[in-house]
């Protein structure tokens, strides 16, 4: 993405950013080509993108991120373990970003209840804390659904059964996670709504054509998440949140038997060959 995709200062995100790739670390003066913008989450693209949803990264993420599966790919067993121990790796980071952005939005409430809304100098810390948890969570969603979708890509028919079966239950697995902590935050992003703020940018609720007036996200529908007085539910909310996480715990565990499985299985076959 260029500078000129998006309606903000590339270098006040750079500085924001401290210059550093937010998905491996890398720095303005180990990336030769020089660091790019990333846009996340669901956006729309051609009107610009607000800052709030744009971050740092080096070229080489960025390639990563965009770069198309090769359905062809015949891996080696080990080439093969890699693409999942590395999938299993960001999936764990990502477990723990979504867990951080969870609390964060949980205690939201009690914290704006201590600070004199009406004064943006008394929010902004919130909403820098605020905007800087999503970009990170999202980031790392999505770094996850590449990796999964060049495995996704491999033919499990050129694969040894036992080690494609392994594969498949990784894979489904995968998706299950995902799907969760996807969940996990729309339900955090709807208690942000329920706080009459963006949950994309954070500032006040002001909608154009059904789109935040300041970052352009899509407004979100928190009807459903009200109680019989209009007010909305924030327990409820909350509650949810908690259960979807245990679920997510759960289905973690079971991933990293879905991954001791298609390792032991690679082992099988490296000895074998």
């Amino acid at each position: 993405m260029q500078s000129g995709e998006w309606s903000g200062d590339r270098k006040a995100v750079l500085e924001r950013d401290e210059h550093t790739c937010r998905r491996c670390g890398t720095t303005a003066q180990e990336a030769h080509a020089g660091l790019r913008l990333y846009p996340i989450g669901d956006i729309e693209l051609e009107d610009g993108v607000h800052e709030s949803a744009v971050v740092t990264v080096c070229p080489g993420c960025h390639d990563s991120l965009h770069s198309d599966p090769d359905p062809d790919l015949e891996p080696t067993p080990k080439q093969l373990f890699e693409f999942v121990r590395t999938a299993t790796e960001r999936e764990g980071v990502t477990v723990s970003a979504v867990a951080a952005f969870a609390s964060l939005v949980s205690g939201l409430r009690e914290t704006l209840e201590g600070v004199d809304t009406t004064d943006p100098d008394a929010v902004a810390d919130i909403a820098t804390e605020y905007r800087q948890a999503r970009r990170e969570v999202l980031l790392a969603i999505e770094s996850v659904d590449a990796d999964l979708e060049h495995l996704h890509a491999l033919d499990s028919d050129r694969l040894e059964p036992a080690v494609a079966d392994a594969l498949i239950e990784f894979r489904g697995t995968s998706m299950k996670l995902q799907s969760e902590l996807r969940g996990i935050v729309a339900l955090g992003e709807l208690v942000v709504t329920g706080l009459d703020r963006c949950p994309g940018c954070f500032d006040p609720l002001e909608f154009s054509n059904s789109r935040c007036a300041a970052c352009g996200l899509s407004q979100h529908d928190i009807d459903d998440w009200r109680d019989s007085d209009g007010s909305v539910a924030f327990g409820e909310l909350h509650g949810a949140i908690n259960e979807t996480l245990q679920t997510a715990s759960d289905t973690t565990e079971a991933l990293t038997e879905h991954t001791t499985a298609v390792a032991t299985e690679l082992r099988g076959e490296t000895n074998s060959s």
